[in-house]
């Protein structure tokens, strides 16, 4: 069998709390709930979940990977503010103003961009 991925691990200083955020920004469920490790998926059945493990300390540079998120085109501005009302911020990472994504960062400082759908893009 070839390899396919499974998880993408987060780590987190704030364990419950950062999966709970993550849970509620992607509408998706609490699947495993453990001491160290704590999954979230779409349901139980989903080839691809996010697994936060914990971590002692805070995170302190931009990170080498990030997730990107979309949403219908007349959806975008609403579920950028549903974000930051779950605990997002806007976050700087040196875009020029006219990018196709917005860069929020999640209550760790994990960047993250939302991205304007694949139909609404030109080129």
């Amino acid at each position: 069998m070839p390899l396919s991925l499974h998880h993408i691990v987060i780590d987190a200083h704030d364990l419950p709390g950062l999966a709970r955020f993550w849970a509620a920004a992607l509408r998706w469920r609490i699947l495993s709930e453990r001491d160290r490790e704590i999954v979230i998926g779409p349901d139980e059945t989903a080839p691809v979940g996010i697994c936060f493990m914990p971590v002692s300390d805070p995170k302190t540079v931009k990170n080498r990977l990030h997730l990107d998120l979309t949403s219908a085109a007349g959806d975008r501005a609403e579920e950028i503010e549903r974000l930051l009302a779950l605990g997002a911020r806007r976050a700087d990472v040196g875009q020029r103003g006219d990018e196709s994504w917005t860069v929020l960062a999640d209550p760790e400082g994990n960047e993250f961009c939302v991205v304007r759908p694949k139909e609404t893009l030109i080129g």
